[in-house]
């Protein structure tokens, strides 16, 4: 069913519901309003009537007579009885009267009572005249109570149907007015495809929840935009730098092939081609770790691993790629309690992106001395490298995590741009911050920060 047609089903219900209730309720009230009403005129008539049984005068009796008659509103096939009362629990009993006895035992008990029977009402109240007791008794039908308690029932089930007729169309708009901005978001995020990425939901005015919503999918919109150019740009890259090695190759075999040649020049060409392959095959290692990064970080985190152990494994390859390299790693700050250094992870892929870092600063420091200290108590592990190499414009900053980015100063080293970006995404899998503070000419300063309170635990072995 339609969120349309819900709506305004519900809205009916609801409103059939609390119009019944109403006027349960209002029928209620009215009934007992009129009987109330009814039974104090009884009342009064009750002390009339025992005002006349007691007069000894005949004028007094005749006044009390015709004031009744005149006085007092007149009731339908009204009758009065008085019944001596000679005991607690004995009185004069009076045939024409076919009531209950648990009424006589109420009027006796209290000194008044009343029943009903077919709209015919009985009231009972005892008197005292003299030191004697009478039951005075008086009788009528509430016929015109009948008839309104009838008339304004009427009036509520002809007005209740009313209602219920009127709560239909009401409920039509009330779903119109919520369900049309809904089916207009949802009739503009039809027509946006990933050929038109860049249109956006027209947004409106407010703070209520359908302007919460446009927003919230202009933001997604905003983010699958930036994910798709990041995708188109990574992929041109991409076939640009694999392009430029495997075009190199073919074109060294075909000028090879076009005739016989010494054998040094065979020898040459064979060098040519094994360096852009060693290029290629780098590239494509690069790209494939990179890849790697992107599945969920909770199937990565596998192993515990000491954070020192990491970074002296990191220095062993480091210096087979660099023999002569300057890097000093300094664990005085490291804590007595061994287990402060532990860290859920992805080994290999840690340790590569540690290893990245850590060769940015001997590559572009010229060998030059690269400084690694750790650190690490309860609540965070900390590592911070520092080069005085030729350091970061700071036009460069913003981009240093896209892939393939060169920057001039660095361009005239040889890379991809691969090894920055990689090791960020590793680092934010294992939720850490990577920082890059730097200064053209005089060095960079990478700070690496793991917060343990952020470090999962599903995968630690005891």
């Amino acid at each position: 069913m339609q969120i349309r047609k819900k709506i305004t089903f519900t809205y009916i219900a609801l409103s059939c519901f609390s119009t019944l209730l109403l006027s349960v309720v209002v029928f209620f009230l009215f009934k007992q309003n009129n009987q109330y009403h009814f039974l104090k005129r009884l009342q009064d008539r009750a002390k009339v009537a025992s005002s006349i049984y007691y007069q000894h005068d005949t004028l007094k009796a005749k006044y009390f007579q015709e004031f009744k008659k005149e006085g007092l509103e007149e009731l339908i096939d009204e009758k009065d009885f008085v019944l001596k009362v000679n005991g607690s629990e004995s009185f004069e009993y009076n045939t024409n009267l076919d009531l209950p006895a648990s009424f006589y035992s109420k009027v006796m008990k209290t000194g008044s009572g009343w029943i009903e029977d077919d709209n015919r009402y009985f009231y009972g109240q005892i008197f005292s005249e003299s030191g004697q007791k009478y039951m005075v008794i008086v009788t009528a039908k509430d016929r015109r109570g009948s008839v309104s308690a009838i008339y304004i029932l009427q009036i509520l089930v002809f007005g209740g149907i009313g209602f219920v007729i009127l709560a239909y169309f009401f409920g039509k708009f009330l779903a119109k007015r919520v369900i049309n901005p809904m089916a207009r978001i949802t009739k503009e995020v039809k027509r946006i495809s990933a050929s038109n990425l860049h249109n956006r939901l027209p947004e409106t005015e407010g703070h209520d929840e359908i302007s919460d919503l446009t927003k919230t999918f202009n933001d997604m919109l905003d983010r699958l935009e930036t994910s798709f150019e990041i995708q188109a740009n990574f992929i041109n890259n991409a076939s640009h730098e694999l392009k430029t090695p495997i075009t190199t190759i073919i074109a060294e075999t075909e000028i090879m092939l076009l005739k016989d040649r010494e054998t040094s020049e065979y020898i040459s060409s064979l060098e040519t081609i094994n360096k852009q392959a060693s290029k290629l095959g780098n590239l494509t290692e690069g790209l494939l770790k990179l890849t790697q990064t992107g599945y969920d970080g909770t199937k990565q985190v596998l192993d515990v691993a000491r954070i020192d152990e990491l970074l002296l494994d990191a220095k062993c390859s480091i210096d087979k790629i660099y023999p002569n390299n300057r890097v000093n790693i300094n664990l005085s700050e490291v804590p007595d309690d061994e287990s402060l250094l532990n860290i859920a992870c992805n080994r290999p892929l840690l340790e590569l992106a540690l290893n990245n870092i850590i060769s940015n600063g001997v590559k572009y420091s010229d060998n030059d001395e690269v400084f690694v200290s750790l650190s690490a108590d309860k609540s965070k592990i900390k590592i911070a490298i520092t080069d005085i190499g030729i350091g970061i414009p700071p036009e460069d900053i913003p981009y240093l995590y896209e892939p393939f980015f060169r920057g001039k100063v660095a361009s005239k080293y040889n890379g991809y741009g691969l090894g920055l970006p990689l090791a960020m995404k590793i680092i934010r899998m294992h939720n850490g911050e990577l920082q890059i503070n730097s200064e053209t000419g005089k060095g960079t300063v990478v700070n690496i920060i793991f917060d343990k309170t952020n470090i999962r635990n599903s995968n630690l072995k005891s």
